[in-house]
């Protein structure tokens, strides 16, 4: 089973690096990595199971399309919408942050 091809977004991929470069800096280069393995599963997992993301924050901020899933072993959140031909990432959030100001963007 393939799955649908992901885009990110800009917001996106800056949310990513960003995650990144914290964790290289607090925790070292494995828990970085770590990080990036945890996204790149989830990342399949929404490739192949778009719809199994969670709707709640599409309610909240009135984005009928919108779904997150959140990471394994690290407190992030992707919100993304399923297209006919791909999935669109929006945003990779720590689940701390204000998450509708931060969509808002």
């Amino acid at each position: 089973m393939g799955g649908k091809p992901l885009i990110r977004r800009r917001l996106a991929d800056q949310d990513i690096l960003d995650a990144v470069d914290y964790y290289r800096q607090e925790s070292g280069e494995a828990i970085a990595l770590g990080f990036v393995d945890a996204l790149e599963k989830a990342f399949r997992h929404i490739s192949r199971h778009p719809a199994t993301g969670s709707p709640r924050y599409a309610v909240e901020l009135d984005l009928p399309d919108l779904r997150c899933w959140p990471m394994k072993r690290y407190p992030y959140l992707i919100f993304y919408i399923e297209e006919e031909d791909h999935i669109d990432v929006w945003r990779v959030l720590h689940s701390q942050r204000d998450i509708p100001a931060w969509l808002r963007e």
